[in-house]
């Protein structure tokens, strides 16, 4: 059984966790919200972050990071634990 047969999000609305074209920010902010509840919930959370991130994935939400989110994780992991 891979990760993603585990995750949470699995057989949900993909919607949820990939906003359509030209999504307004207060519709986006809300949709990610409800989205990072189930990933807060998702025992595989580490996993679906980290097979994202390794990816450089730049949709949706992954591990319960959105684009910017990553985007910042993957500088502070390049910068090695002792950055931090």
């Amino acid at each position: 059984m891979n990760w993603e047969d585990r995750a949470a999000c699995m057989g949900m609305n993909a919607q949820l966790f990939f906003g359509p074209d030209g999504e307004r920010k207060e519709e986006r902010e809300i949709r990610e919200a409800k989205a990072k509840v189930i990933c807060a919930l998702c025992p595989v959370r580490a996993q679906c972050l980290d097979y994202a991130l390794q990816n450089s994935i730049k949709y949706g939400i992954w591990g319960g990071l959105n684009k910017e989110e990553r985007a910042r994780e993957r500088r502070r992991r390049a910068r090695g634990p002792c950055a931090a």
